[in-house]
C-alpha cells in the first residue's frame, strides 16, 4: 500500500535524517547532488553549506530548489519526502551561527541514530575549512510532501 504522508510525518522524516539530494536548476537544466543538511523545524528552514562552485553559482541565479530525503528498507518498505523552497545565502555572524546550529544538530542525529560518538564536525563532512568559512545557506521551506509504501 502506498499512501501520502501527512505534514507531521513528512516533517519527522526530514528532521530525523541529515543526508538528502539537493535539486537545483542551472542553464534551464535540472541537477541533483547529495548534501548534508539539518532541518531547523522551529524556523522552517533547512541549513546547509558548500564550497564555492557549480551548485552555489546555480542557486544564486535561480533560488528555487528542493531537497529529497528517503528511508528505504526494500522495494516494498520505504518513506520519501520532498521539501521545496528558496535558497538564501548567509554571511557574517548569521552564517557562523547557522553553521554552529547545523553542526550540533547533525552531530546529535549521528550520535542518536547511528550510535557513533563524534568529537568534531570534520569526522562526518570534509567541506568545513579551517581557514575559510564555506558558503552557508538556508532553504526556506515553502512545502513539504511525502509518500510511504508498506506491504
Amino acid at each position: 500500500m502506498i499512501r501520502t504522508l501527512n505534514e507531521r510525518e513528512s516533517s519527522r522524516l526530514l528532521e530525523s535524517n541529515y543526508i538528502g539530494n539537493l535539486s537545483y536548476i542551472y542553464q534551464n537544466r535540472p541537477f541533483i547532488a547529495p548534501i548534508t543538511y539539518f532541518f531547523d523545524k522551529a524556523n522552517d528552514v533547512i541549513i546547509c553549506y558548500s564550497a564555492e562552485g557549480h551548485k552555489i553559482n546555480a542557486m544564486r541565479k535561480n533560488s528555487s530548489v528542493s531537497l529529497g530525503v528517503s528511508d528505504v528498507d526494500s522495494v516494498n518498505s520505504w518513506n520519501s519526502v520532498l521539501a521545496q523552497g528558496r535558497f538564501l545565502e548567509l554571511s557574517g555572524s548569521d552564517a557562523k551561527a547557522q553553521l554552529h546550529i547545523f553542526s550540533l544538530g547533525v552531530k546529535d542525529l549521528i550520535i542518536n541514530k547511528e550510535h557513533r560518538k563524534l568529537d568534531f564536525i570534520s569526522e562526518f563532512s570534509s567541506k568545513i575549512y579551517k581557514d575559510d568559512l564555506p558558503v552557508v545557506f538556508q532553504i526556506k521551506v515553502d512545502e513539504i510532501t511525502g509518500k510511504m509504501r508498506r506491504n
